[in-house]
């Protein structure tokens, strides 16, 4: 009789454990500052940008990144563009850092921010989340604390996302709120 060898189920252990010790261990480091909806609204629509990306690393904290564009996908890499031929890479697109809260930051390259067609793009996904922002019932209802359809590093990174930008709409009193409930007290507070 023959034996069969079968290969591990999840060999780099990414598993629902390996998932929630992540989210545990990024939890344990968060500080997340009290920010307005505006900077919500910005956080949160910069980090679903880089976190859609195809991420085959687990990002640090203050480690700056490169996002590119090739064969109709985003990637985040280690690699900078001077390291490596643009047929080999793709559209440089910009440089990406995970902030201490979470949160990510896109430096646009020279080429994409004088690109109006790429900044088209990128104003139409703005207006987009803006306006499910201001249609949901509550602000926190669009934060994401599950994509499945994420891969495992982003997964993590946008559960993590969402936990910080919770704390961070608690400390400044919007959590619960919707938009425009938000937007009101934003004023109330400048006035």
């Amino acid at each position: 009789m023959m034996s069969v060898i079968s290969k591990p189920a999840n060999p780099q252990g990414k598993g629902s454990i390996a998932v929630l010790d992540s989210l545990q261990q990024a939890k344990k480091q968060l500080i997340a500052p009290a920010k307005n909806i505006q900077q919500i609204s910005s956080d949160l629509f910069t980090s679903l940008f880089v976190l859609n990306s195809q991420i085959r690393f687990k990002p640090t904290t203050e480690q700056v990144y490169w996002l590119y564009f090739k064969d109709g996908q985003y990637r985040l890499s280690l690699i900078a563009p001077q390291q490596w031929y643009p047929a080999q890479s793709g559209r440089f697109i910009g440089a990406c850092e995970l902030q201490s809260d979470l949160t990510w930051t896109l430096e646009l390259s020279d080429a994409c921010a004088n690109d109006g067609a790429f900044i088209q793009e990128i104003a139409n996904r703005r207006q987009q989340l803006e306006q499910k922002l201001q249609q949901a019932e509550k602000i926190d209802d669009l934060l994401p604390v599950y994509l499945e359809t994420l891969p495992y590093y982003s997964r993590v990174l946008a559960a993590a996302l969402a936990y910080s930008l919770k704390q961070s709409m608690q400390k400044s009193g919007i959590w619960g709120l919707n938009f425009r409930q938000a937007e009101k007290l934003l004023i109330n507070r400048i006035d």
